[in-house]
């Protein structure tokens, strides 16, 4: 339940945020230096899709859509950081009783 509230916390974040000035490239590399740290925090934790939003932000900067670009590499940014609260959260979750 914490996960929910705190992705849709993050989520409206940036959406009130975004949109004020088109991104340039220099934002697209700044978004993906912080994505690739926050999923590295998440080292064997990562979520399955985290990597093919940023080889989905890559595309669209080699075809000059920075604002699409930065935005895919912010939601990567956000997976690693929600995959490093998940693990912490679920660390000692165990197997269910169902399996014993």
């Amino acid at each position: 339940m914490k996960i929910k509230h705190i992705l849709l916390s993050l989520a409206a974040a940036m959406l009130l945020s975004g949109g004020a000035h088109a991104a340039s490239q220099a934002d697209y590399h700044q978004a993906v230096a912080e994505a690739k740290a926050s999923l590295k925090a998440a080292a064997g934790n990562e979520w399955r899709d985290s990597g093919k939003l940023l080889k989905k932000a890559d595309a669209a900067a080699r075809a000059g859509d920075f604002d699409k670009a930065v935005k895919l590499a912010q939601a990567a940014r956000l997976q690693g950081t929600m995959a490093q609260q998940q693990a912490v959260e679920q660390a000692n979750a165990g197997n269910p009783s169902y399996l014993y």
